[in-house]
């Protein structure tokens, strides 16, 4: 009797695998899965990408070599960190005639259409959008805008995909939930991160975060930027949209995004390499550029007009997402009343709608740091001096906004800390994984500025719920790799 019911629920096991990845053996195929963003109540962003295999090349698959100034061939341990030989990169060559989609880790993509459907939890019929061709020239991906969505509620989703000429091929599942109405009290959980290079993994399929995150009933989630590292090797768009590939093909990084909504911000690493700025002009990234940078990540992400943009999530929160590379000046230029980062139009508009926000609490989500501390030797965010005159200009506009906090990427350590002069609190989110943590020693805790530091990898959460009194609250939560709660503050309403 026992085998007779175990082989039964294997039958229905293997009927929902079937029905989920319909057609896999014929392709197209989706190695990289899809990602849900931008949500709204109303509204949501659906990425997709179709490839030519179920899994990305093996790590055994050839690499690229990499041809220096000094006339060095390189080629990298493409999961390792290891230094570049002296001398500036001139070429990148491929063995045997094959090219960045041969590579290890590589994901190529292919010609296909994909397809939407999606049902509020519960429901039997599915709503879909019509077939569309994905972009062999935005690396094979096609996203889709869902609209006239119901608030605060858990959406079903399923990808299609299907040849050129008809032939279904893999089917995917998840779901997203959206925002809820901006009068309506709800709870919310969001999680926040950075800081996640290829080579620093903590798992052999991916980081250890994704899983974790997933035990926290998440209803979005934020990445502040540095998703991937394109310095060292991509020094051709081929090999920036490799990055992505090797990244999003790690299986938890497609468990985890077939199953929360995400928002992205983009950093100085997916945009062309250490901080940059719009006008410089690497030699070393001969076939990349600042601007070809910025195409490559609004097509590897979901993203609407604007990258950046606020989403209220219901009666208690609100989030402002910041751009921190497009309008910036010049690191090295003098710093003065004109050198900016944010620019004179987007620091505006924060400026206007954080002042006009009536959500109980405003969260400023940054890139980069305002609040700090940060090494003295940086020079790329509000905290250091080099922009000190428009960070003091930011800090001050924050301080009177009661119950409006920071929360910063960039840095790879954990910290929650206060400005000892305007009182703006910052929550530095820290980075993917304990490999990623440096950076700032352990035992340096600035008594003027640290409530906690924390020199490792996690991520942080942020809960806006209601106490036993009908209060709001916000509560943040710092969380090593494993979900383990390693600090915890309460913000309470302030007006």
């Amino acid at each position: 009797m026992r085998h007779l019911l175990l082989t039964f629920m294997a039958l229905i096991v293997s009927s929902i695998l079937a029905a989920n990845v319909a057609h896999a053996a014929d392709g197209p195929f989706q190695a990289t899965g899809f990602k849900v963003g931008e949500m709204t109540a109303d509204s949501a962003i659906v990425w997709t990408r179709t490839t030519a295999r179920p899994e990305p090349n093996l790590a055994d698959a050839p690499m690229a070599t990499f041809v220096m100034s000094t006339g060095e061939r390189f080629t990298p341990n493409a999961r390792r960190r290891d230094a570049n030989p002296k001398g500036r990169i001139t070429a990148v060559e491929y063995p045997d005639g094959k090219s960045a989609a041969d590579i290890c880790y590589a994901a190529p993509g292919a010609a296909a259409e994909t397809r939407v459907l999606y049902r509020a939890m519960g429901e039997d019929k599915w709503m879909e959008t019509a077939w569309a061709a994905v972009d062999p020239q935005s690396d094979y991906t096609r996203q889709f805008t869902l609209s006239n969505l119901r608030p605060n509620t858990k959406y079903e989703i399923r990808i299609e995909t299907r040849s050129p000429d008809g032939k279904p091929g893999e089917s995917l599942d998840g779901g997203f939930r959206t925002a809820p109405a901006a009068d309506q009290a709800a709870r919310v959980v969001f999680a926040v991160s950075t800081g996640q290079a290829f080579t620093d993994q903590d798992r052999e399929d991916g980081f250890q975060i994704y899983p974790s995150m997933l035990k926290d009933d998440l209803s979005f989630f934020v990445h502040t930027g540095d998703i991937v590292y394109y310095d060292r090797l991509a020094k051709t768009p081929a090999l920036a949209d490799w990055h992505w590939q090797r990244t999003y093909s790690r299986d938890t990084n497609v468990d985890f995004h077939r199953q929360v909504g995400s928002y992205f911000i983009k950093d100085d690493h997916d945009t062309l390499i250490d901080d940059c700025w719009p006008t410089m002009k690497p030699g070393s990234m001969f076939e990349m550029t600042f601007e070809r940078g910025l195409k490559i990540f609004r097509y590897q992400v979901p993203m609407g007009e604007r990258t950046y943009r606020r989403i209220r999530w219901g009666r208690d929160l609100e989030v402002w997402m910041v751009e921190g590379r497009d309008f910036r000046s010049a690191n090295n230029e003098p710093d003065g009343p004109e050198k900016t980062i944010w620019g004179a139009e987007q620091k505006r508009w924060l400026k206007q709608t954080l002042a006009a926000s009536d959500a109980t609490f405003r969260v400023l989500i940054s890139p980069t740091p305002i609040v700090g501390p940060d090494r003295a030797s940086k020079r790329d965010n509000h905290s250091n001096a080099n922009f000190q005159h428009e960070g003091d200009e930011i800090r001050a506009f924050l301080a009177p906004l009661k119950n409006t906090v920071v929360v910063c990427g960039d840095r790879p350590w954990q910290y929650h800390s206060v400005h000892p002069e305007t009182g703006v609190r910052e929550f530095s989110c820290g980075p993917a994984s304990d490999e990623h943590a440096g950076g700032w020693r352990q035992s340096d805790f600035r008594d003027d500025y640290h409530k906690y530091l924390n020199v490792i990898g996690g991520y942080l959460t942020g809960a806006v719920d209601r106490d036993a009194d009908g209060h709001p609250t916000l509560t943040f939560r710092y969380h090593d790799v494993n979900g383990q709660v390693k600090y915890e503050h309460i913000v309470r309403d302030e007006r």
